[in-house]
């Protein structure tokens, strides 16, 4: 039997605070005041003054694009041109034998309307494929566009749209499913490959405090490849660790004929530890920036309405057959007519099967009290709700008032009832919870991000929620989400925990972003620290 004494400072619990928690042989024994755990006898773990808390549930993520980007042409720790150039000319260079120059990390906001240009990439020797940090587009070369064989008589696809010139021809930008179109033709990573991806995904999420995740796509898509296999065989050998949940790819393309197959692919997991394929993906529009996001007004200065991925009139038949079949479903919605449409498709489900909307970045406020009413989660991203050049330069000129100040409503949502959950997008963004509890409280980019000096000013201050309230969505929401046990210390429960150098709670508000993790725990093995 191993006992371990956290003491040194505090622990989070539902309630309130405690000194001190007990941990027998991978599960939380008792919580309390230190001096009546103290003679326990187990080995002491000095919390330093730092806070105890939960272990991390990162609500929406994707780990093996993840894994798989670090080891490509990574431009998501740079910013602006001159940088990415610099670093595709040194990824080149370092990879002469590689036949595509493939990757990605790049932000819209570091182009003029969000949009580079293939001839910034025909200084190589090679085609080239860089997925857009938000993975609804792509920036491609002239090679790449001519062996994928578009041109300016090529149509768009249903669910994307080629960037053009006046005259037609293609610019070098690829928008949503038109992205496949060169994405498919890229060199597929091995299965090993997608192995070693995700093992070192999960020791990053692990150094961040995640003990658990719901994959928010497993399935082909924007040019990657099916993870299911990749999940199967990790967790098969042992070596998933953390608590996965699989978001299995809807087919946009394709109706309820596949339902059949999504049913096998859930059995597929059934009898692992660590892994369930138990929730369905729907994406349903795609973002504001590139006007693919469902709205019901048109868009200031370019018009449209954006683009709804399944038929609203489809949607609800399709929503009703999954939950019938016990799944939950996992919906993405930028646009408020798309939240409207999953809001409608939702009506008289089940909420014991925890469906959720991701993103909601615009809600009209006759909408926000429907979460409640329909017992849909609110999966919240909050990194986004803060004042950037993509929100200020290619959002809000777009959106105009009041739509606008509908944005990623946090507060309101909580005000009417809504449960919330919490991730991250990674790899569109930082997977450091910290850094999203910063964004949620104070509205403004956390210290050490790209666009951290852009504004001081916060982000509709009004929707900013409190240090406690956002930290109960990455640990109990997140975990109750993945209808897992962890999430919560509390005696019966495991022993996923996560220590902090610091307690934000005793700190002012402006620096929650600068605490870090000490140490992680799965069942009571130390994972990280």
């Amino acid at each position: 039997m191993t006992e371990t004494l956290f003491h040194g400072g505090r622990v989070f619990t539902p309630g309130g605070f405690a000194e001190a928690a007990l941990v027998r042989d991978g599960t939380i024994t008792a919580v309390g005041s230190l001096d009546d755990l103290r003679n326990s006898g187990a080995e002491p773990f000095d919390l330093g003054g730092g806070l105890l808390t939960p272990g991390f549930t990162d609500s929406h993520v994707h780990p093996v694009q993840a894994g798989l980007e670090r080891a490509l042409c990574e431009l998501s720790e740079v910013y602006g041109l001159d940088a990415y150039l610099h670093e595709i000319a040194a990824y080149a260079a370092a990879h002469p034998d590689r036949e595509w120059i493939n990757g990605g990390g790049w932000d819209m906001a570091a182009f003029p309307g969000g949009l580079p240009r293939r001839e910034q990439l025909d200084f190589l020797d090679r085609p080239a494929y860089l997925i857009q940090r938000d993975h609804h587009a792509a920036w491609v070369n002239t090679r790449a566009l001519e062996r994928a064989g578009i041109t300016r008589d090529t149509p768009d696809p249903a669910d994307g749209r080629i960037e053009r010139d006046p005259d037609g021809a293609p610019t070098g930008v690829l928008h949503e499913g038109a992205m496949d179109l060169v994405g498919l033709l890229t060199p597929r990573p091995t299965a090993d490959d997608q192995e070693a991806a995700l093992l070192d995904a999960q020791r990053h999420l692990f150094s961040l405090g995640i003990t658990g995740w719901q994959d928010a796509i497993v399935g082909s898509y924007a040019g990657s490849d099916d993870q299911l296999p990749t999940y199967l065989s990790v967790a098969g050998k042992g070596l998933l660790k953390a608590r996965v949940v699989a978001a299995l790819w809807w087919d946009r393309t394709r109706g309820a004929e596949q339902i059949p197959s999504l049913v096998e692919r859930r059995a597929s997991a059934e009898g692992l530890d660590r892994f369930r394929a138990t929730a369905i993906k729907i994406m349903q529009d795609g973002i504001a920036e590139n006007f693919t996001a469902a709205v019901i007004e048109p868009y200031c200065r370019c018009g449209g309405t954006g683009l709804s991925y399944v038929d609203p009139a489809l949607l609800r038949g399709y929503v009703r057959e999954l939950d019938a079949l016990g799944f939950q479903v996992h919906f993405h919605a930028i646009g408020e007519r798309a939240v409207r449409e999953v809001l409608d498709s939702l009506d008289g489900t089940d909420p014991a099967n925890r469906h959720h909307i991701a993103h909601l970045q615009i809600i009209t406020p006759d909408d926000v009290p429907r979460f409640a009413a329909l017992g849909a989660v609110a999966n919240l991203q909050p990194l986004w709700a803060a004042h950037s050049p993509q929100m200020d330069e290619l959002t809000l000129p777009f959106l105009g008032e009041p739509r606008s100040s509908w944005q990623y409503p946090f507060a309101d949502l909580v005000s009417s009832g809504a449960r919330l959950a919490a991730g991250s997008d990674w790899p569109v963004s930082s997977a450091n919870p910290l850094e999203g509890m910063h964004v949620a409280v104070n509205r403004v980019e956390p210290p050490g991000s790209h666009h951290a000096g852009h504004s001081a000013k916060p982000f509709l201050p009004g929707q900013a929620l409190d240090l406690r309230t956002i930290m109960t969505a990455y640990t109990e929401g997140s975990a109750w989400l993945n209808d897992s046990p962890a999430g919560v210390i509390e005696p019966g429960r495991p022993a996923d925990l996560v220590v902090l150098d610091r307690d934000p709670f005793t700190e002012p508000a402006s620096e929650i972003a600068l605490t870090k993790v000490r140490a992680t725990f799965v069942d009571g093995e130390k994972v990280f620290g």
